[in-house]
């Protein structure tokens, strides 16, 4: 398949030209329907959820029912829930229709290698390693299928997800695979056959398997406790694919374009006004970052020592902070506190928080405040780009309420 998503700010905003919100709202369910494939840039820090709301606005008037509106207010919801929850997200939010014990922690090879011979299952899993993106309705049919029907623990499957996805969000990413489960909406979402050849081309179409059923049937079987493999869809399965190895540090060979963090004050920052960019705030905007600033890509090991990727979106993310820093400068991989003793003889150091990261980034401020330059090293007041929807101050559990209590930012 050809590359879907270049690693550039032009990329972005061709893709945010190409958007036409009323036939997203049309078709947004099919999987060949005009969904925007914004989500990598809206990850990544190519774009906010501000920009992409007044760019279409300005364009086609969207009121805040409009069902793009409402999907990015998904998005902003889910950062809500993470922002009250903490790593709290990565437990049940609430209880499931099964114990947590029914559920293996082990994903199965035969989904791993896409060769469970349902076409809807080995199609999703082909596209997620060729392309590192999924259709929103293709995600859900994969989490329901691996939690429902082969009882893989919602946390399991998000994670080998969230490993290939070159959008992977945590928050969008494993409270989707909870509200799926059921552990984070009122009942698990559950899918059959026919529900896959309503909206995906023929190729997807997985008659005579175990999708093959009712909606009772399939409720059923999500009731119960044992894991359902049909032998007529393991006869089918054909040899499948390897899985794309996933790693928790990009390559740190001479040329990558990564480098450790140097271990002594960097002369070259003296006196020099900086700016970290880093994998979730690639662009943070010209608004944003001082033309004159010293701008140095940065990477956390800690935040990656259970949040691996593939190799794609490793590249995806070199290539696009190399292509935003000051040239000359290598793309730093460490830990704060190296950061913070690299950066000591700044005269000032500034970011763009982000959740993924936010403990990190406390732990930076905290190592350049410790031992100031001579000057009085100014860690100056963290960027954060403008919201879309104002802040809902009680803990909403569910997006109803939330989408109740917040509004459009004006």
């Amino acid at each position: 398949m050809p590359l879907l998503f270049e690693p550039s700010l032009a990329a972005a905003q061709s893709r945010l030209a190409a958007v036409h919100p009323g036939d997203y709202a049309r078709s947004r369910n099919f999987l060949n329907g005009a969904v925007t494939r914004l989500s990598p840039y809206l990850t990544h820090g190519f774009l906010s959820l501000r920009q992409v709301y007044t760019t279409l606005d300005a364009r086609q008037p969207l009121d805040a029912q409009h069902k793009l509106v409402f999907e990015l207010g998904w998005r902003a919801y889910f950062q809500h829930v993470w922002t009250h929850l903490g790593s709290d997200i990565h437990q049940s939010l609430h209880a499931g229709i099964l114990p947590e014990a029914a559920y293996s922690r082990v994903m199965p090879l035969d989904v791993r290698q896409a060769r469970t011979g349902i076409a809807a299952i080995d199609m999703a899993v082909r596209e997620l390693y060729a392309t590192g993106y999924l259709h929103n309705h293709a995600r859900m049919w994969l989490a329901s299928y691996l939690v429902h029907v082969r009882k893989v623990h919602w946390h399991t499957g998000g994670a080998w997800m969230l490993g290939h996805l070159i959008d992977g969000d945590v928050a969008s990413n494993f409270l989707s695979w909870q509200w799926v489960a059921g552990t984070g909406s009122s009942k698990p979402y559950l899918f059959n056959a026919e529900n896959v050849a309503r909206f995906a081309p023929p190729a997807w179409h997985s008659p005579n398997t175990v999708l093959d059923a009712s909606y009772e049937t399939m409720d059923k079987l999500a009731h119960s406790s044992r894991s359902t493999i049909s032998k007529l869809d393991s006869q089918r399965a054909g040899p499948g694919v390897e899985e794309p190895v996933c790693r928790n540090q990009p390559s740190l060979l001479p040329g990558s374009g990564w480098g450790a963090v140097p271990t002594a004050p960097l002369a070259e920052v003296t006196g020099q006004d900086v700016w970290l960019l880093h994998p979730w705030s690639i662009h943070p905007g010209a608004d944003a970052v001082p033309e004159q600033a010293l701008k140095i890509g940065v990477a956390f090991d800690s935040c990656h020592k259970d949040m691996p990727w593939s190799d794609s979106r490793w590249a995806f993310v070199t290539q696009a902070l190399a292509a935003q820093t000051t040239p000359g400068q290598s793309l730093w991989w460490g830990n704060p506190a190296s950061v913070a003793a690299a950066l000591q003889s700044a005269r000032s150091v500034r970011w763009q928080t982000d959740l993924h990261i936010a403990p990190l980034l406390t732990q930076l401020r905290s190592g350049l405040q410790k031992s100031p330059a001579p000057g009085g090293l100014k860690c100056l007041p963290t960027h954060t780009p403008a919201p879309l929807f104002e802040a809902v101050t009680p803990h909403c559990r569910s997006f109803s309420k939330w989408w109740n209590l917040t509004r459009l930012v004006q």
